[in-house]
């Protein structure tokens, strides 16, 4: 997504198919062929499926971290390879940890057990309003059908989801994973897209769209889709930079292999 603008650069969804095959209307056998495919490729995931966000998730939970308080970017804790609540251990993607562990340095690395903890520090009543305004768990409004809700987590949507008692109750436990990207977390890759482009223009969200410009065949004119913006967050500047500076870091020191 340009982000200044909310327009499409790229979309795509895999498998796909041949649409060839529409050209001159589809053949009994071959449209049979693609709805009853195990593979789906009818189905456009960029839009309709929801998935887990895993780490992709945690730049947005120390956003949310600043925003509410809860952290400062020197602040740091000590990982020794799990986070402990109750009696379970959540465990970290690194055996023995990653040491002493501060804001920049959990995006960088991608420490599970920060966000096991920051996650328990703010609670899924914070988190869920916090992720709500980013657009997680809400449709885009792109222009084109077939776009996913997705679920944002929280003690609502599990009684909502669910019909027994037992198994509407949100349990502390839960709240663990969420910080994380996992458990109920389920967001389109539109969402992601839309939610990394706003902070991307500091907090201004556009409408994601993938038409440019319409042509009008019989008189030539061209009418150019003007981007609308949804919503401008309430973020500090200061708070959106020491995102994009852990982010920048991530990218390199990925792309470098360090």
């Amino acid at each position: 997504i340009e982000p200044a603008s909310g327009g499409i650069l790229a979309l795509v969804s895999m498998p796909g198919y041949d649409p060839n095959l529409f050209v001159d209307g589809i053949d009994p056998q071959s449209w049979d062929a693609l709805n009853t495919s195990p593979d789906k490729p009818m189905v456009n995931r960029a839009l309709n499926g929801a998935y887990p966000p895993g780490s992709t998730f945690k730049p947005f939970m120390a956003l949310a971290a600043l925003s509410l308080g809860k952290r400062t970017p020197g602040q740091a804790i000590a990982d020794p390879g799990y986070y402990m609540f109750g009696n379970h251990r959540f465990r970290d993607d690194k055996v023995g940890g990653h040491g002493m562990v501060d804001m920049y340095k959990s995006i960088v690395v991608s420490c599970d057990t920060y966000y096991y903890t920051l996650a328990n520090d703010l609670g899924i009543d914070n988190i869920a309003a916090f992720m709500g305004q980013l657009g997680f768990g809400s449709r885009t409004g792109i222009d084109i059908e077939g776009e996913s809700e997705g679920v944002l987590p929280s003690p609502e949507w599990k009684k909502k989801r669910f019909k027994k008692p037992e198994q509407q109750k949100w349990y502390p436990g839960e709240t663990i994973s969420i910080g994380i990207g996992q458990g109920y977390n389920a967001y389109t890759p539109i969402q992601l897209a839309q939610a990394i482009a706003t902070l991307a223009n500091d907090g201004v969200m556009y409408r994601p769209h993938l038409v440019k410009h319409i042509d009008n065949r019989a008189s030539g004119e061209r009418t150019y889709i003007e981007p609308q913006p949804l919503k401008t967050l309430a973020l500090k500047p200061e708070h959106i930079e020491v995102i994009k500076q852990a982010l920048v870091l991530r990218y390199w020191i990925s792309i470098l292999g360090l």
